[in-house]
């Protein structure tokens, strides 16, 4: 069988681009290297002293996890040399990184990235992941500036995520379907392994960190108690799984079918899932391949981005279970007449 390896689908897909003249080519190319370097320390990560925090807090007021800045300070190298960025914002960074450089002046693109997507797993070896975010710059020209970053997700151009797992996956779309590529550690390269994927309609799995159960909207509480409740013609109880790494569990119900809710609580009463850097690419991926996102009321895509690191729930997977939860949203929970207003 040939294999197809990720640099090769790039080339072959970049006439659906005739405005990029090859720079999305090369971006993607460098996203796909620096994840490499990333996965080699991950999977090292027990061998060498890059396991446990630095004793630092990033702006989300979360405590620094080494291996998150390793990532993070890869992926910006990788797009500084580059030269297609001009500028990056990154879940590690209070504020957009220009890049002012003699190769970058002239870059069409900005870059919104999580490096490392669900640290708190790094250190008892559980999957984490990456999640990008790729948009065409607003302003005209030199380093880029906030403007570019505060676009609606559905101006995305491309989009992905990759997962350190027992193998590492990076998979993307740019508005023509999604395309899931594994590393094979033989060659050093990614390879097709999972052309134009589609997400069931339907599935029997909700993700969900039920221990937050009593902080839950009385919407979500409901459509938790409709998941486990028995119905053979809807194949209910569903099954309750919950890595508590985003990117695996929405990778998970991506190819069976499922359901990933990340709600408001009392103690987040905004959502606690970053909308520019982690709900907005996530959204775009899982529509591509015939999801659904939401925030429990309204299209993710269609969310205005107003801050850097702006917070929202998210619902998120197959289409007819989104759609459920929402119904039971609409029904029970007291946002839903915010959201009228």
């Amino acid at each position: 069988m040939k294999v197809k390896t990720l640099g090769q689908f790039i080339i072959e897909k970049q006439a659906d681009f005739p405005y990029a003249k090859g720079e999305l080519s090369r971006l993607l190319r460098d996203i796909g290297i620096a994840a490499k370097i990333v996965n080699r320390e991950v999977n090292k990560a027990g061998l060498v002293e890059i396991l446990g925090e630095t004793g630092e807090t990033n702006v989300q007021g979360e405590k620094v996890k080494k291996l998150d800045v390793f990532a993070n300070e890869q992926f910006i190298a990788a797009f500084k040399a580059g030269g297609e960025v001009c500028a990056i914002a990154s879940e590690e960074n209070d504020d957009i990184i220009p890049i002012d450089s003699e190769i970058s002046k002239s870059a069409k693109y900005v870059v919104a990235i999580d490096p490392l997507d669900g640290s708190s797993n790094i250190d008892v070896n559980v999957s984490v992941g990456t999640i990008f975010s790729i948009y065409r710059r607003k302003s005209l020209s030199g380093p880029g500036t906030m403007e570019d970053f505060l676009q609606r997700g559905t101006e995305q151009v491309a989009a992905g995520y990759v997962i350190y797992g027992s193998s590492c996956m990076l998979v993307y779309t740019t508005g023509r379907g999604v395309n899931g590529f594994t590393l094979d550690p033989s060659i050093g390269e990614f390879c097709l392994s999972h052309p134009d994927m589609k997400t069931p309609a339907d599935g029997t799995i909700y993700s969900i960190n039920e221990g937050n159960y009593l902080h839950f909207p009385d919407g979500v509480k409901k459509y938790i108690k409709f998941c486990q409740e028995e119905d053979k013609a809807t194949q209910r109880p569903y099954s309750s799984r919950y890595i508590g790494s985003g990117v695996a569990d929405i990778h998970r119900n991506l190819i069976s079918g499922g359901i990933y809710i990340y709600p408001t609580t009392t103690k987040s009463p905004k959502g606690k899932l970053r909308l520019l850097y982690e709900c907005n690419p996530l959204a775009f991926i899982v529509e591509q391949a015939g999801g659904k996102a939401t925030d429990g009321f309204r299209r993710i895509l269609d969310l205005d981005v107003k801050e850097l690191h702006q917070r929202t729930p998210l619902f998120i997977g197959s289409a007819n279970m989104v759609d459920k939860a929402m119904e039971f949203m609409k029904t029970y929970s007291s946002e839903a007449a915010a959201v009228k207003n």
